[in-house]
């Protein structure tokens, strides 16, 4: 799988991935409650702010045109270094406008990190390897979840949230940094297109991306942010759920990477959708703190099924359509994402339910288009 040609971008992406887990991991653990009790924000301005976050992720076709200048392992390390600038200054500035400007810098450099990171799997690996390295990246961010999770449950009584930022932010720069130096490229591949393309015969790929960057929006959003605000959970009961969370993605991915192999997209994005429609339900009805919990982690359970979602493109790319279709991919998941959370923050405000309920809806629909799924592998 892990062939010798293919290994230097393999360990690459792994410790890429490590830096990104630890930066997006720190900075949401500690954003909900970090939020509402230093920056006093309301539920309609969290919907703002992650309506807001999403703005890069619309953005990252952009990507596209910054590779005719950067190479693009050099690009996904400089994006991270951003993200890191993001986190650090998430920490120094507490109040409702410093965290719009705050999350935005983060997003800038994560958006455009994990669109570079999906462009440089699909070319490394081929059709039957792409799924299963998908599935140790997973793994590989689950255990840098863990320990990030870990970390912060020991410290956060005792030092303050603005530190934890700081600190967090500095060391993501400084990994980032190292990796600038690292080139883990070879020169026998298809040659990238620099262009925005968009194909025909791409279209299920474009629909099933859209409906599942709506429907994760909804989920991001909201799901911390109403155990915190309705089951009151503290920092240290989230950093734990978290902890439980990855643990148990760390060993699920790599089975799921090799289940899109086995049964093939189509049965796997079933079973997501399929389930997700009663997981949605679950966020708007339950009142239990114990149910609510075991929900988030069946939610990050099925968001990883999503991996199939590349893969089928994988089966019936153009391999040189790889960089640009990833970029466009990234902007039409976010056309609805940036929206969704504005308007369910609106929606909270009513009734909380609302979104979750829209959730199970878009689920729903999702199920339907991925019954057209046909591939043909090369």
């Amino acid at each position: 799988m892990n062939t010798p040609q293919n290994r230097p971008m393999y360990l690459f992406l792994i410790g890429l991935a490590v830096l990104s887990a630890l930066g997006f991991q720190g900075w949401r653990t500690l954003f909900n409650n970090y939020a509402v009790e230093i920056a006093q924000v309301t539920g309609q301005q969290m919907g703002v702010i992650q309506g807001l976050r999403e703005v890069p992720g619309f953005l990252a076709l952009l990507v596209i045109y910054l590779l005719l200048f950067v190479r693009e392992h050099r690009l996904a390390a400089l994006s991270l270094m951003v993200m890191g600038l993001g986190v650090i200054m998430t920490g120094l500035m507490p109040t409702y406008t410093g965290l719009v400007v705050a999350t935005l810098v983060m997003s800038f450099g994560f958006h455009y990190y994990e669109t570079l990171n999906q462009s440089l799997t699909l070319q490394y690996f081929d059709i039957t390897q792409s799924p299963v390295v998908m599935g140790r990246l997973r793994a590989v961010g689950s255990a840098a979840n863990i320990v990030i999770g870990l970390i912060f449950l020991l410290v956060v009584n005792h030092v303050t949230y603005q530190t934890l930022y700081v600190t967090l932010g500095i060391f993501i720069m400084g990994g980032a940094a190292f990796f600038l130096l690292v080139n883990p490229t070879r020169k026998d591949l298809p040659l990238q297109r620099k262009n925005m393309v968009l194909r025909s015969r791409y279209w299920l790929f474009y629909v099933l991306t859209f409906l599942s960057g709506a429907r994760r929006q909804i989920f991001v959003a909201f799901a911390v942010f109403l155990m915190v605000k309705k089951f009151g959970y503290t920092v240290s009961e989230v950093a734990m759920l978290f902890m439980l969370n990855n643990a148990v993605n760390y060993f699920l991915s790599p089975m799921i990477g090799r289940a899109v192999n086995r049964f093939g997209e189509r049965r796997v994005l079933t079973l997501e959708y399929a389930s997700l429609f009663f997981v949605f339900l679950g966020y708007a009805f339950t009142d239990s703190k114990l149910m609510v919990a075991v929900l988030y982690i069946l939610d990050h359970i099925f968001y990883n099924f999503a991996m199939a979602i590349r893969s089928f493109f994988q089966k019936i790319a153009d391999p040189r359509d790889i960089a640009p279709s990833m970029a466009v991919g990234f902007t039409i998941n976010h056309i609805v994402a940036v929206v969704i959370p504005i308007a369910g923050g609106l929606l909270w405000m009513v009734d909380y339910r609302i979104p979750f309920v829209g959730g199970a809806v878009l689920s729903l629909v999702s199920l339907a288009f991925v019954q057209c799924i046909r591939t043909e592998k090369r």
